[in-house]
């Protein structure tokens, strides 16, 4: 399979939408959770993240989708949600320049503290449920800390389902909680991820990793 065959699953505007916005609800009820405060400075699941840090991130999967769509955009190629992810270097060695970079930006959102950032990811969820509605299925979001690229907007929220359900997961771990994930966005990450896994490695490498464990050389299934 070429690059340019690797799809997710289609689904509508009006289904990508649904599915991010219950996830983001999801997101902003476990960030007002008291168990989320009570463990603000203590390690979470994730190494060398706080608790407070991981809420910063997981957070920013609300707050980013307000700020990048009220970016500039210049008409650029729009990157798929797919090459987002297949094109990553480094997301499992702590010391990247990646991981850095995310860890920087989710203390940077935490620094404000737990019911600051609770309130607002709670007040960008509740503009963004009327907003989504009114967007065109052309929108195309800046993707502000990578300059000049941009992404549609429904392709850019299936990447926030992604990081809502892994960090969900993550941060729910964390502080002993039930993970709240919906199932819509449950399904969204994984579409995303496994093609992204194709793209990266190609199918026989897939393939092995979810038949073959014993050939499964590169990990094919590990994305992030």
């Amino acid at each position: 399979m070429t690059t340019t065959e690797t799809t997710t699953t289609e689904t509508t505007t009006t289904e990508i939408r649904d599915a991010y916005l219950l996830a983001a609800e999801q997101a902003v009820r476990l960030l007002a959770a008291e168990e989320v405060a009570h463990c603000w400075q203590k390690e979470s699941v994730l190494p060398g993240m706080t608790v407070g840090g991981l809420a910063g991130h997981l957070a920013r999967s609300v707050l980013q989708v307000e700020w990048f769509l009220d970016g500039q955009v210049a008409g650029a190629e729009p990157v798929s949600p797919v090459r987002y992810y297949a094109r990553l270097v480094g997301t499992s060695a702590p010391g990247s320049a990646l991981n850095v970079g995310v860890r920087a930006r989710s203390e940077e959102t935490a620094s404000a503290g737990p019911a600051v950032v609770a309130e607002q990811a709670r007040a960008a969820w509740l503009r963004l449920s009327g907003r989504l509605e009114r967007e065109p299925a052309d929108q195309r979001v800046a993707v502000l800390h990578r300059p000049g690229e941009e992404m549609l907007l429904d392709g850019y929220l299936r990447t926030r389902c992604v990081e809502l359900a892994v960090h969900l997961d993550d941060l729910a771990l964390s502080v002993g909680a039930p993970d709240p994930t919906p199932g819509a966005a449950l399904a969204v990450a994984i579409d995303v991820l496994v093609a992204a896994a194709r793209e990266r490695h190609g199918d026989r490498a897939v393939l092995h990793a979810l038949a073959r464990r014993e050939r499964d050389t590169a990990h094919a299934l590990r994305v992030l």
